[in-house]
């Protein structure tokens, strides 16, 4: 998947919690910390792999998949972008 597409699955999280899903103060906190790592990853262009990004991400589907199983689906789904970009 192209930065592009990893920045719209970005925006579309973003959208989902604009929207106010019955999340904690401190999940919401930790998930705006990983978009903001995530989207630090592609303005810099690194095509060096971070394995703690993409652990991080793989952590935060984890974390969400049984209360909040739409933010988890696009947290995968940016997991698998980086995957592919080689972050």
């Amino acid at each position: 998947m192209p930065a592009r597409e990893l920045q719209e699955q970005l925006n579309a999280l973003r959208e989902q919690l604009e929207q106010n899903p019955p999340l904690s103060e401190a999940e919401r906190e930790d998930l705006h910390a990983l978009m903001q790592q995530i989207e630090l990853e592609l303005e810099l262009e690194t095509k060096t792999k971070d394995v703690n990004l993409a652990d991080n991400v793989n952590l935060a589907v984890e974390r969400f998949e049984l209360e909040h199983p739409t933010l988890a689906g696009t947290l995968r789904q940016i997991g698998q972008a980086l995957h592919s970009m080689g972050i």
